[in-house]
């Protein structure tokens, strides 16, 4: 059964982030646009020509992964993963704002190499100024509903755990994992997405393994997924140390951004871009192995059935609920969700 927002905080969280992408990606798509035709068609064109297509695709991923996000967050009634995209929405901004300096570079070099008919610098301007302001504004919109949301879903997550603390907790540190994985794939993603087309070139052996690592790291992050649902500890462990090993690569990445004067010319259009998507996933990988590790001493301790079994109260079950007058069924306090 498809699942719709049944409350008006819920509708107002879905459409917050569905007009927020759809202004974002009108405005993203006049820049690229104006951009694109701007170029003068050469036998090999810069990297620089690359740089617009490149932030284009990732905001439209990243507001097409904002939304799948949101309905998934709705539907399950996770108030860590509205939060979490609160958050995610707040780093969207700064990576408009940082996509503002670098159009403005690429644009200029363009003119200088005499690639680009004209400078488009003043047309377009103003929407990638625009950007940041709406993202900021549904940013502050979608945290005050994400406040009311936990209020809403406080409910839904005593009848699924019970008033036990320990076990609330435990149920908690569950739900951050599994969030942080799925920005984790985002970031990752993005980061590989930017390497790829504007850095490197596709008869570099470094890309086609670049390409393989992608569809690796999706298995990987289903399969930590799983083994927290199914408590396996040794497979938690392997885990755990892929993680590691992940840090490592990025750590390696970022170093040689900075280090490597035979790919200067190549980094240079998105270093700042690759920077931050590298420094973001690098602290959400610390985060996600602390994290991991604390769901592995969680295992064997009851909190199993609730996750492999997850029921989501549907609308003529919360109906009945609200329905429950207070006088006719007390409700002990000790039931009341902080």
């Amino acid at each position: 059964m498809v699942y719709l927002p049944s409350t008006p905080w819920t509708w107002c969280f879905l459409i917050i982030a569905f007009v927020e992408s759809v202004i974002v990606l009108g405005f993203e798509g006049f820049v690229f646009a104006t951009f694109q035709n701007n170029i003068i068609p050469k036998e090999k064109n810069p990297s620089q020509t690359r740089t617009i297509p490149t932030y284009l695709t990732l905001f439209i991923f990243a507001h097409v992964f904002l939304i799948g996000l949101v309905y998934d967050a709705l539907r399950l009634k996770n108030t860590i993963q509205v939060i979490g995209l609160c958050i995610f929405n707040g780093a969207l901004l700064i990576y408009a704002a940082i996509q503002m300096d670098q159009i403005k570079e690429a644009n200029e070099d363009l003119l200088h190499y005499q690639q680009a008919r004209r400078n488009i610098w003043g047309d377009i301007q103003p929407f990638l100024i625009a950007i940041p302001c709406v993202l900021g504004l549904c940013t502050i919109l979608m945290s005050i509903v994400a406040w009311k949301l936990y209020d809403e879903f406080a409910w839904t997550i005593y009848k699924h755990i019970s008033a036990d603390l320990r076990m609330k907790r435990r149920y908690l540190t569950f739900q951050i994992f599994v969030a942080l994985l799925k920005f984790d794939f985002f970031f990752f993603l993005g980061f590989t997405i930017q390497f790829l087309v504007i850095v490197l070139e596709s008869n570099d052996i470094e890309f086609q393994l670049t390409i393989v690592v992608i569809p690796l790291t999706i298995i990987f992050l289903l399969t930590a997924a799983w083994a927290t649902r199914r408590e396996i500890t040794w497979l938690m462990t392997i885990v755990v140390i892929v993680f590691h090993g992940s840090m490592a690569y990025f750590l390696f990445k970022l170093v040689r951004m900075y280090t490597d004067d035979s790919r200067r010319g190549q980094y240079l259009p998105a270093r700042r871009s690759l920077t931050s998507f590298a420094v973001i996933t690098l602290l959400l990988i610390t985060i996600t192995i602390i994290n991991a590790i604390a769901c592995m001493l969680n295992f064997n301790k009851g909190l199993k059935p609730h996750i492999t079994k997850r029921r989501i109260l549907n609308e003529e079950e919360k109906h009945g609920m609200t329905e429950l007058s207070p006088a006719a069924h007390p409700v002990p306090s000790r039931m009341t969700i902080d």
